[in-house]
Parts: C-alpha cells; structure tokens; sequence
C-alpha cells in the first residue's frame, strides 16, 4: 500500500487529460446536438432521416465498439486519428446524439403561440432562433445538458482503453506495476466524484443566468 501512494502523483498527472477529453468531447457534442436537434425538426426529409439515423446509430452501438472502430479501422480507409483525438470523436459524436433529443424535446415544449408570434412580426428563422426561441428553450436544456455533461465526464475513462493517458489509464499502470488495486482505483473515484461535482455546480450557474432572459423573453 505504501508503494502505491507513492505513485499517486502519476495518477494525479493524468488530471489535465481527462479535464481536457471531458471539454473537447462537450464542445464537440454541443455542435452536434444541435445540429442533429434542429435536423430531427426539419420537415426536410434528406435532413431529418439522416439525422434520426445518426441519433440511433450512435445511441444505439457500444461506445467501445465505435473507439476501436475510430483508432483502429478508420486508419484503414486513410484517415488516421491519434488515441486522443479518437478519443474526442467518439465521446462527442455519442454524446452529441444522446444531447440532440434534449435539443429536440425542449424545441418542442415551447408554446405553440411563440411560433405563431414569430410569423405574425414577420421574423426570419434565424431571428426567431436568436431572439425569441431560443432563449425560452436554452433554461430547458441546461438540467439535462448537466446529467449528459457528468455522463460524457465518466465515459472518459473508455479512451484508456486505445493508450490515453488520463486518471483511469494512469491508475490501471499503477494496478499492473504495484500489484495494488485499492489505493489507484480509490483514488479515481474521489477524483472522477469531485471532477463531476465542479461540472454539476457551473452547469448549475449557468441555469441561474439564463433564468432571467428567459423571464425577460416571456
């Protein structure tokens, strides 16, 4: 036990890399959950079959799966990704579908008099979006744009499987070199525990600011 406690510092280094998997593959899964969201409401076919496929492919298959499919395969049809930026691909693509139908459902929770009110004053689409529709329906994403955030925060650990050095790779090297699986793998769940209690309370910051321009919208 000893000698694992001397190989936290190790496990602690690998911090900065799950933080920066977790931000990467959120911002990557924002753009695509709105982008797949609005698609899904398109009375478009070519844009809202594809995109309900997207959805159900990515939601549907196992995130392991689709990580060794993005390291291993996609190399064989020239495109070459490094462990890190397969790792992004993959958590942002499976959460940006998960994320889309929180797009789509708060979308559809607006009163159907906004979108009446909106054609009535004339508004473009992108004026109804950015002045009137989606500041009502931004407050409805963010509490389960929270729980998506501190999902795609644990599935982090999937990329230690394709060499990713973050807390979960960090600590099975420990397992395998001390011959201890207590202290490493403690270790990462206080960590990944705090990791998700700071992203709980910014997303939670968030919802308080956009409360008002939504009250000011009504």
């Amino acid at each position: 036990m000893p000698q694992s406690i001397d190989f936290l510092p190790i496990i602690l280094a690998g911090v900065t890399v799950t933080i920066k998997l977790t931000i990467c593959g959120g911002l990557l899964a924002t753009f695509v959950a709105f982008a797949i969201g609005f698609a899904r409401l398109s009375n478009t076919a070519w844009l809202h079959i594809p995109a309900r496929l997207f959805m159900e492919f990515f939601r549907g298959s196992s995130g392991f799966v689709q990580l060794f499919w993005a390291y291993f395969v996609l190399p064989i049809f020239g495109i070459s990704l490094t462990p890190f930026e397969a790792g992004v691909l993959i958590l942002g693509l499976g959460g940006g579908a998960y994320m889309s139908e929180i797009v789509r459902g708060a979308m559809l929770a607006l009163p159907l008099e906004q979108f009446e009110a909106c054609i009535a004053l004339n508004l473009g689409r992108w004026q109804r979006l950015r002045y009137v529709l989606l500041p009502q329906a931004l407050p409805l994403m963010i509490p389960p744009f929270s729980n998506s955030a501190v999902e795609l925060l644990k599935a982090t650990s999937l990329v230690s499987v394709v060499s990713v050095s973050d807390i979960t790779f960090r600590a099975q090297t420990v397992r395998t070199q001390t011959g201890d699986a207590a202290i490493p793998f403690i270790t990462i769940l206080i960590i990944y525990f705090v990791l998700a209690a700071i992203l709980s309370s910014l997303m939670r910051l968030a919802e308080r600011r956009l409360k008002p321009t939504s009250k000011a919208s009504n």
